[in-house]
């Protein structure tokens, strides 16, 4: 996206909510739909934008964090229209068949806390008590830095389970987390998996495990996306590390 697609509190008022299927939405959709007919031993989860990181795409990243203190109302009526739309697309996710969603709210992880609680927690709320239950969970994602000050606002949302980057410390973010909420991440997906070796990734995930032993409620897993070119063998690396973690 290139620009800002909205630039007015007007524009925001005139601001059109896509149907479900539009664009390349149709395209992921069909891609779980496709997914769920090959792979029968594991849940399938699709993937979605968080509320707040939609509107800041349409708002403009850097724009966005002056709106919350110059403009909020303006930012609020985007933020109603990308949590209605989003709500509708985990809706036809979970109509094909999927499993649930991974949410990524990254973009939060650059507000304040109390911005935070004011932009991003409600509206990811709403969408999680829209569509989430015990056949459909909602997975929580934010990669942010500034996450650890956010902990009362992202467990408000009653997400199913929590994702976290490599910005923070998995261990710390366990410790903060109650012990039957579930908290996944966070071996790093650029210098490890993409760029190290499976030797090195291997030692990652030895010392995050060890670091994480007091927690039964972790979840190993990457910090985030998986770049592009990424070796197959540091991927297995990782996969054998786990394994071997629990199966000395």
């Amino acid at each position: 996206m290139v620009g800002r697609v909205v630039s007015t509190p007007e524009e925001a008022q005139t601001l059109a909510v896509p149907p479900v299927g539009a664009g390349r939405t149709g395209v992921f959709l069909d891609a779980v739909r496709e997914a769920l007919t090959r792979i029968t031993d594991r849940p399938v989860l699709a993937g979605v934008i968080g509320p707040f990181s939609l509107a800041a795409r349409l708002l403009d990243v850097t724009e966005i964090m002056i709106d919350c203190y110059e403009e909020p109302d303006m930012v609020h009526t985007v933020l109603e229209k990308a949590a209605q739309f989003l709500t509708a697309y985990c809706q036809a996710y979970k109509a094909v068949g999927a499993n649930g969603v991974i949410l990524a709210e990254p973009v939060t992880g650059l507000l304040s806390p109390a911005l935070a609680e004011a932009f991003s927690a409600p509206y990811v709320k709403e969408l999680v008590e829209a569509v989430q239950d015990d056949s459909f969970v909602v997975i929580y994602h934010n990669c942010g830095g500034s996450i650890i000050q956010q902990t009362e606002s992202i467990l408000s949302t009653g997400s199913a389970a929590y994702h976290f980057g490599n910005a923070v410390d998995v261990a710390d973010m366990l410790s903060r987390f109650p012990a039957d909420t579930v908290v996944m991440g966070n071996i790093d997906p650029a210098a490890q998996f993409r760029n190290d070796t499976p030797d090195s990734i291997r030692q990652a995930v030895k010392e995050t495990m060890e670091a994480c032993r007091a927690h039964p409620n972790v979840v190993i897993s990457p910090g985030c996306d998986i770049p592009p070119l990424t070796p197959w063998e540091n991927i297995d690396a990782f996969f054998a590390a786990v394994h071997d973690f629990y199966n000395p």
